[in-house]
């Protein structure tokens, strides 16, 4: 085993964190204070940079790199914001790994240049009011009539729901129960009967837009199915890999966390001496660079075991459930380290907290990925039902 990343990888990691802390603090402070997405100039920047589709093949206008280089880039533009790597962690997992791996000839070719050249963006719809973490309940419906598909049913909590170009949408197609029933297909954002409720106003997350989706008789193209009914299994297998992307997200956070503060408590003076000198504060610097050093290894480990495939539910889930936790707790005692400075909105610490509790809730809540990991240790599901 080799723990140390190669050449290529710690310059694409400089030059990433060089680009990030130069150009992209301001633009996040911009993005949390009018609670809006990142602007589209800013995504062709990003392809240009070769932020996005780090992971896509090259036939697909993606650079063909590691799952490991996607979480090198996605760490580091999280160190400055959520709001600023979103559109990344798009690009790069989540519903581009399904595409990527599921979907036709055609509608890679069709879909995933555009993503790559950063003129396109695409988000996952799949949660329902009743189908959250119980997600083989959705009852969403795709019914073919001849070369249509006839979508209908609603979406909640969708991330990027209005703001999105295109949707892979978690559907159910026929009348087959829980999983055997369950498939995929594209929205595009113009389709009729697609429409979108209202911003969801949350305690984090400014800048990345996310509402209910209402599909009422909405019609795609046959040729918009992504995978049919009985993927459900390959679709976990794909959300694997966001879970991964999820991961970074918390990872990036606490990283940025630990930065900030470790800056702070060698300037800040008390008793005539920089606090870094006081011992109790060395000790929860120490506590926290060791919770983000743990996570890291951790999701580097899911990535790298993953190859150009997708990450077990064990690794995953350990990656995910250890930096969710860990993110909430090391931007806690940042903050705590930090006293006013650090509640106060003129610095990025409180918005840093806020934004890390959402990332265990989202992709699925930490207390899920303890049963996976359950699941996985005993090699075997267990009835939530019964």
């Amino acid at each position: 085993m080799n723990f140390e990343l190669s050449e290529e990888q710690r310059h694409l990691q400089s030059t990433v964190r060089a680009f990030a802390q130069a150009e992209l603090r301001s633009l996040a402070r911009e993005l949390e204070a009018e609670d809006k997405p990142l602007p589209a100039a800013w995504m062709k920047r990003f392809a240009e940079m070769g932020f996005m589709g780090i992971n896509v093949p090259e036939a697909y206008g993606g650079h063909g790199l590691l799952h490991l280089d996607a979480v090198i880039v996605l760490e580091e533009l999280v160190r400055v914001s959520s709001a600023v790597a979103m559109p990344v962690f798009e690009a790069n997992f989540g519903p581009m790994a399904v595409l990527t791996h599921f979907a036709s000839e055609e509608m890679k070719q069709r879909i995933l240049p555009r993503v790559c050249r950063g003129e396109y963006i695409v988000a996952v719809s799949m949660s329902e009011p009743e189908a959250g973490t119980a997600l083989t309940d959705l009852r969403t419906r795709a019914d073919i009539r001849g070369d249509k598909i006839i979508v209908n049913g609603m979406k909640r909590w969708c991330s990027g729901a209005g703001h999105a170009d295109a949707y892979v949408v978690y559907c159910r197609m026929g009348d087959s129960p829980g999983a055997a029933g369950i498939g995929a297909v594209l929205v595009e954002k113009g389709a009729k009967g697609l429409t979108f409720g209202k911003r969801e106003p949350l305690m984090g997350f400014r800048g990345i837009e996310t509402a209910d989706m209402f599909f009422d008789d909405v019609e795609i193209p046959l040729e918009n199915m992504i995978v049919p009914a009985g993927s459900f299994r390959k679709l976990m297998e794909a959300f694997d890999l966001e879970r991964c992307g999820n991961t970074t997200m918390s990872v990036g956070i606490a990283a940025g966390a630990f930065a900030d503060v470790l800056a702070y408590v060698q300037e800040r003076k008390q008793f005539g001496k920089p606090i870094i000198e006081f011992q109790a504060v060395q000790l929860k610097l120490a506590e926290i660079a060791l919770k983000v050093e743990a996570a890291r290894l951790l999701l580097y480990r899911a990535v790298v075991n993953a190859g150009d495939g997708f990450p077990t539910m064990l690794d995953s889930s350990m990656a995910k459930c250890s930096a969710n936790e860990m993110v909430r707790e090391v931007t806690g005692i940042a903050m705590q380290l930090m006293g006013g400075y650090g509640y106060s909105k003129e610095y990025d610490m409180e918005r840093r907290l806020r934004d890390a509790w959402g990332w265990g809730i989202a992709g699925g809540t930490i207390d899920i990925q303890k049963i996976n990991i359950a699941s996985a240790l005993v090699g075997r599901r267990f009835d939530q039902r019964k």
